[in-house]
């Protein structure tokens, strides 16, 4: 499903210029499970960017499903993004103005997706999610667990086929937490990639594999037994 070859991201800061990424090459099959790890500035982040067809590299190559990204334009970009990847933020990204279903609903609004099937689509995420009777509150009057999963209804709506999670856990209690990172292990159980990353190593040691980063290069890896 995904394969990098030799991928480097670098930016200026001062006039010093950080790599991000430096030369990393790596493959995700379809259906994988994946931990990213490594301190802050490692280039966890960056690399979730890339992976998202949010940023691109400055060298190197990066093919989704087959079909090389480097030439891409950017409407053939948002058009992958919104076919195949949902995408899952520490800050969950929610318009406040909008109630939970409104929310949920906005990237099919955007795609052109009929008001019925929306609505049956939403309807089926909010109560396979717990959230029928949050419908139509707003983010402010949601606990913190209660908008991570309207996050991860918004980014299953499109039904993708890769989920790309940067700490999802990071603002939640440990109780809330777990029960996000159980939502997102069952969405990977049903077949859907998920590349999560995370600060925590008892999270990250639930996935099937670890990539450890430093300095935006590959220290380690490791397929695991899931916790």
């Amino acid at each position: 499903m995904i394969r990098l070859h030799g991928l480097s991201r670098g930016f200026q800061v001062g006039e010093q210029r950080v790599m991000g990424l430096d030369r990393l090459s790596l493959e995700i099959e379809a259906g994988d499970y994946l931990a990213v790890v490594g301190a802050s500035g490692s280039g966890k982040s960056t690399l979730l960017n890339i992976l998202g067809l949010l940023d691109a590299p400055d060298d190197g190559e990066y093919w989704l499903n087959d079909e090389p990204t480097a030439a891409l334009s950017e409407a053939r970009r948002a058009e992958l993004r919104s076919r195949w990847i949902g995408f899952v933020f520490q800050s969950y990204h929610l318009i406040p103005r909008l109630t939970a279903l409104e929310n949920i609903e906005l990237p099919m609004l955007l795609a052109g997706i009929a008001p019925a099937l929306r609505r049956q689509r939403s309807r089926q995420l909010v109560e396979r999610l717990g959230l029928g009777e949050r419908l139509d509150h707003r983010p402010a009057q949601l606990s913190g667990g209660q908008r991570q999963r309207v996050a991860i209804a918004r980014s299953m709506c499109m039904q993708p086929t890769l989920l790309l999670a940067d700490e999802p856990t990071g603002n939640l209690d440990s109780r809330a937490g777990a029960e996000v990172f159980a939502l997102l292990e069952e969405l990977n159980a049903e077949g859907v990639t998920l590349v999560v990353v995370t600060h925590d190593p008892r999270l990250a040691a639930r996935a099937r594999r670890q990539l450890c980063l430093c300095d935006g290069r590959r220290v380690a890896e490791a397929a695991l037994e899931p916790a």
